[in-house]
């Protein structure tokens, strides 16, 4: 069940405003960061769910593996009053979206020959 900010435990605020950076820096990290960080940051996030099924952020804000398919962006869509399916949110997130971004990021810096705006 989706909690509202105001519920969260500071130590919870913090982990989520964590695991809030890492999704938009999933995001921006292929303008900002060059081809090699990215492709193995994406490596060691499918690899985290592959060997731990879970995503080991999500239990630091409350928000456990269980059967209601919550994950961090059915979290964030629901506090921005969306109602995702969660089943299919968490089922593309852990097997697809890394992947994309990370042929994203190939695609962008190798193949159009865009350089990262930092390193």
């Amino acid at each position: 069940m989706t909690k509202n900010l105001e519920s969260f435990s500071k130590e919870e605020k913090i982990y989520f405003s964590i695991h809030l950076i890492g999704v938009a820096l999933a995001w921006t990290g292929p303008f900002l960061f060059s081809w090699e960080i990215m492709v193995l940051v994406y490596s060691l996030v499918i690899a985290q769910f592959i060997i731990f099924k879970k995503c080991l952020l999500n239990e630091k804000h409350g928000l456990e593996e269980s059967d209601d398919d919550s994950t961090v962006y059915s979290e964030l869509f629901e506090l921005m009053g969306f109602q995702p399916n969660r089943q299919k949110l968490k089922f593309f997130i852990r097997n697809y979206l890394h992947v994309i971004l990370a042929v994203f990021t190939l695609i962008w810096q190798v193949g159009l020959g865009f350089e990262p705006l930092l390193f």
